[in-house]
């Protein structure tokens, strides 16, 4: 069976490059209508990737995980975020949400960022207070601390994606550390009742829940992109419609390009495409989970929570993002990993594949009497 490097290392490079063929076919009308080049949007995927495979190979050569684990490390790296996270809301508004910092002439989402500092934080957390997390709520109560002042954060931006993302991830972490099921019960339906309440509250999230539950009562207005989503799937059929020949994407379905590039993958190649899209998401998580479970087995607990926290992040972005285009959930801005358009998820999508490789390269070199450390 080949090696979960091997597979991982394979799976990522087609599926940026599919997401490269399907940007450039999906943005062209796009760019045209705004005066850019046909192959503007093709080029910064490009350069989004370069970008994320430059500073992932940094991270992979230089960081060093037992230094990544020291609490001064972590407080470091939650304390930036944070910083971060209150900028953006200073920021200038993009489509009504302040998500986005300009930084050396890119706008970068800082959420994207927080997801993978949560993931170190709350890995190395469990293992430090593994007896508080297992026992009684002293666990919950300190994690909650952090993970609400992220929440006030990320809803203040808003971004009600990235916060669901972070807090299933955090749960999961939790769940696979030992803590009672008692607080993931409670937990579970306060988490549930607030966000009946954040969508109850809040009338562009009520829309959506309306627009989900009949995609076609209102096709011009509340139900257009997922109406227009649906019809995309629709006309691709088994084999879809030819690459490039897509009519959804003629300003028909509004930034085809970016959350939904998977209808115009389903209207041009069919199920087949979408099928390999999801399959190479597959095999990406899969090699996570495999790298964690070789961690977990040599009782290096916190490389092995790392590496099922990003699986995790990918699970859940891509369920999120399939269902969303297929019209099973409501639509939400979330990114399909390594595929949909966008230089910040691509960025720290590619960093944590640094972070997966460089646990499969560290994890068997590692000394029995120096696995607590890691």
């Amino acid at each position: 069976m080949p090696s979960a490097r091997a597979i991982l290392l394979s799976s990522v490079g087609c599926i940026l490059v599919l997401s490269l063929l399907m940007v450039a076919s999906a943005s062209i009308p796009f760019a045209l209508s705004r005066g850019m080049t046909e192959l503007k949007f093709f080029y910064n995927q490009l350069l989004y990737m370069g970008i994320g495979l430059a500073i992932a190979a940094v991270s992979y050569h230089v960081v060093s995980l037992k230094r990544l684990y020291r609490t001064e490390t972590q407080f470091m790296l939650l304390a930036i975020t944070g910083l971060l996270l209150v900028a953006t809301l200073f920021s200038t508004p993009i489509n009504g949400s302040k998500r986005w910092l300009t930084l050396a002439g890119f706008n970068f989402q800082v959420a994207e960022l927080a997801k993978l500092v949560m993931i170190i934080f709350v890995s190395d957390f469990v293992v430090r207070r593994s007896f508080e997390v297992r026992n009684g709520w002293d666990g919950f109560l300190r994690i909650a601390l952090v993970v609400g002042l992220m929440t006030v954060l990320l809803l203040a931006q808003p971004d009600f994606g990235s916060f669901v993302v972070i807090l299933g991830t955090v749960f999961a972490i939790f769940y696979i550390a030992g803590a009672p099921y008692k607080q993931f019960l409670a937990l579970g339906a306060v988490a549930v009742g607030g966000a009946v309440l954040m969508v109850a509250t809040v009338q562009y999230r009520l829309v959506r829940v309306m627009s989900f539950l009949d995609p076609f009562d209102d096709v011009q207005d509340t139900d257009y992109q997922l109406a227009r989503s649906l019809i995309a799937f629709g006309r691709g059929q088994f084999t879809g419609v030819g690459y490039g020949e897509s009519v959804q994407k003629l300003s028909h379905l509004p930034e085809a390009h970016t959350d939904f590039l998977l209808a115009i993958t389903g209207e041009e190649l069919g199920f087949v495409g979408v099928t390999m899209i999801l399959i190479l998401e597959a095999l990406i998580i899969g090699s996570a989970m495999r790298i964690s479970y070789n961690a977990l087995k040599r009782r290096q607990m916190r490389m092995s929570y790392t590496a099922f926290g990003i699986a995790v992040v990918f699970i859940a972005q891509t369920i999120i993002n399939a269902a969303m285009n297929m019209g099973a959930i409501p639509t939400k801005g979330l990114t399909m990993p390594f595929f949909s358009y966008g230089g910040s998820s691509m960025l720290i999508s590619l960093v944590m594949v640094a972070v997966l490789l460089k646990i499969y390269k560290e994890s068997p070199e590692i000394e029995k009497s120096q696995c607590r450390y890691y």
